[in-house]
């Protein structure tokens, strides 16, 4: 076993590479960009090397001479960024470094849909139907997709993660969407061309986990099922597959190995299909680690980071076939910085306060965020996973909705509160999801429960400070000796406007509508109340003119709601369009004097690597376009001016 080892990554991933490197003894190297200096992979690391500005984790050069100059002796890609550029490994191999991962032959041939799937084919793994090879123009691809039949999927040929590809439902939404894919796909992976094929409806995303080593040994783990997804990228895995027969289960092992003895593989890799109607198809080979990694990890008690290093040094799998063993039940949530009421609009910003659960043997977590860290919009939303065993499905989902209840994270939006809700409903409790299913569950924000207003009015009317461990002189807000006051607060609650009647009673006492509410504790951010009959915890903190309060997996921004502005002053404004998030121009699709209807997109943003289509809300004309492709944009910038709508006419005689 090596004694060094670069981790070429970020994030989670690399404190978990590391977790694992430090049990064995190996001296951990990480890499860090500019605006990662103070992230929490940087300061686990045993030593950290910059590589420069926001891209230097797609700097083979880089990485390679950070991996000479700190000695050393093996470098592990993660998953993402070059994880599977089979050139990251021909690198390695020159300046004599093990790369922790496949040969770069079998990562190239994987890495491409078109290749992969030719492959596939000759070892005998079903693939899908309707399956439209590489058009040199758009026109072939629109050809293809008509002779297929919509609805359609785009796809990138290089790539994976979900990026480059589109679901169309219409011949007329086509060349859009393959716009928006091919843009995507470049940007990603450098590369442009694409594949169309058919749309396979309540289809499942199954995949099936392999280790294979260097001296002829294959094998297949349990299967995952990853198709709880939003924008083709997953959100909540699980294994072992509910509801799937034996035979299909026996089958797919099998298709696995198949796939990966064809490309010679080694090390860890994972081959996901599509089950529907009984049957299943290859989708593609992840050439690498997955983020769902834990789940197998959980049920079978094999370290899969460890047999990555000791394949990558040579040793032999110790185990066959059959002594693979399945315990219980593991389901793993993604917990992201987006808003899923917004269409899971990535959210970035700094970290005023974290609090997640405690783990234990049933409950793993895999974070690499810190409390006062800036998450950026240069990299991807993930921020850390909750990973839950039980004795069976239920257990284990039931543990993770409880953790997920304790997630406390203020000043970014989360989608804790949306992840606990998709495993309380009764569809997926009954583990018959398909690939649609979210689109099937409401993404509506919730309403801010009464304790989260209560504790937020109780800031404004300073009854806060008046509790048991503040000081009634201090902060005398909202306090009278005599009698009670009472009045209507105007709030904002998450932009929303919300009028709640606060009468204060007395020291930390206060009545928020018909509830008597009463300050019990408070420490720090931790707030604890009194409600009638209920004792509630949460967590708030105050920064600039928002009170920042989480409770039970949500966080919500309250604040109090300023005097609007004259219409006259408004009117000149009120239609331009504004950036909803910081990020960067992708394309501009309109021109100064440019008409638009309500729907047209008129601008497209890229931040935290999604693609966000930015539409107008109404029909109008575009008075000037103040942002060009390639420019950086902060939250709320003007992106077009709107050219106020004329006057109605008045019919005479009015």
């Amino acid at each position: 076993m090596f004694t060094r080892l670069l981790v070429a990554n970020r994030g989670e991933i690399a404190c978990r590479i590391m977790k694992t490197a430090r049990r064995f003894g190996v001296h951990s190297i990480a890499v860090y960009t500019d605006p990662d200096r103070g992230q929490r992979h940087v300061a686990e690391a045993d030593e950290a090397w910059s590589i420069g500005e926001r891209d230097g984790y797609l700097d083979i050069d880089r990485l390679i001479a950070a991996a000479r100059d700190s000695g050393a002796e093996a470098l592990h890609p993660g998953y993402g960024f070059l994880s599977e550029n089979p050139a990251l490994a021909e690198a390695c191999e020159g300046a004599g470094i093990v790369f922790v991962g496949p040969p770069a032959r079998a990562s190239r041939i994987m890495g491409l849909k078109d290749s992969a799937r030719a492959v596939m084919v000759a070892a005998g793994v079903p693939v899908s139907e309707g399956h439209a090879e590489e058009s040199p123009d758009d026109t072939g691809l629109l050809d293809h997709a008509l002779d297929i039949g919509f609805p359609v999927i785009i796809k990138a040929v290089a790539g994976g993660g979900g990026r480059g590809l589109r679901r169309v439902e219409r011949e007329e939404d086509f060349s859009e969407a393959l716009l928006s894919a091919r843009r995507e796909a470049e940007a990603a992976f450098g590369d442009r061309r694409m594949l169309v094929e058919r749309f396979m409806a309540s289809s499942r995303h199954v995949e099936v986990q392999v280790l294979a080593d260097s001296h002829g040994t294959v094998l297949h783990l349990p299967e995952r099922d990853c198709s709880v997804q939003r924008r083709w990228q997953k959100l909540i895995e699980e294994s072992p597959a509910p509801g799937l027969p034996p035979r299909l289960r026996q089958a797919m092992g099998e298709a696995a190995v198949a796939a990966a003895r064809a490309v010679d593989y080694r090390g860890a890799g994972t081959v996901e299909f599509i089950v529907a109607d009984g049957s299943f198809s290859f989708l593609e080979m992840n050439t690498r680690l997955q983020v769902e990694h834990p789940v197998t990890e959980m049920i079978t008690d094999i370290d899969l980071v460890e047999w990555q290093l000791r394949i990558a040094a040579g040793e032999a799998l110790t185990w066959c076939q059959d002594a693979i063993c399945l315990h219980g039940h593991a389901v793993e949530a993604r917990l992201c910085a987006e808003d899923p009421s917004r269409d899971f609009l990535p959210s970035t910003g700094r970290i005023h306060h974290l609090n997640m659960p405690r783990e234990s043997t049933r409950l793993r977590i895999d974070s690499g965020i810190r409390d006062g860290v800036t998450v950026s919009r240069h990299y991807d939303s993930l921020m850390a996973k909750l990973i839950a065993h039980g004795d069976d499905r239920d257990e284990a989902i039931s543990r993770l909705g409880e953790a997920l209840a304790s997630v406390s994270i203020l000043g970014i939006t989360t989608n804790a509160g949306f992840l606990k809700r998709v495993l309380e409903d009764p569809e997926f409790r009954e583990g018959a999801v398909d690939t649609g299913f979210l689109e099937r569950v409401t993404h509506q924000p919730q309403s801010a429960p009464g304790v989260v207003i209560a504790a937020a009015a109780m800031h404004f009317s300073g009854i806060l400070d008046q509790g048991p461990t503040g000081d009634p002189w201090v902060s005398l807000a909202g306090w009278r000796l005599w009698g009670d006051d009472s009045g209507v607060m105007e709030l904002a609650i998450d932009g929303r406007p919300h009028d709640v009647t606060v009468t204060v009673l007395g020291r930390g006492r206060c009545r928020i509508g018909d509830d008597v509410v009463e300050v019990i504790e408070r420490s720090g951010a931790a707030l604890t109340l009194e409600a009638g009959s209920r004792i509630l915890h949460l967590d708030l903190v105050v920064t600039g003119d928002d009170v920042l309060v989480a409770w039970r997996g949500c966080s919500h921004a309250v604040r109090l709601r300023r005097r609007q502005a004259a219409a006259g002053d408004a009117a000149g404004a009120s239609g331009d369009v504004t950036a909803p998030l910081p990020g960067t121009v992708a394309a501009v699709s309109i021109a100064e004097g440019d008409t638009f209807r309500r729907g047209d997109v008129l601008v497209v943003l890229e931040a935290m690597k999604v693609e966000i289509a930015i539409r107008a809300e109404g029909a109008g004309t575009a008075r000037a376009v103040t942002v060009q492709p390639g420019q950086r944009v902060e939250e709320g910038a003007t992106l077009v001016k709107v050219a106020a709508p004329p006057p109605a006419s008045v019919p005479a005689g009015r």
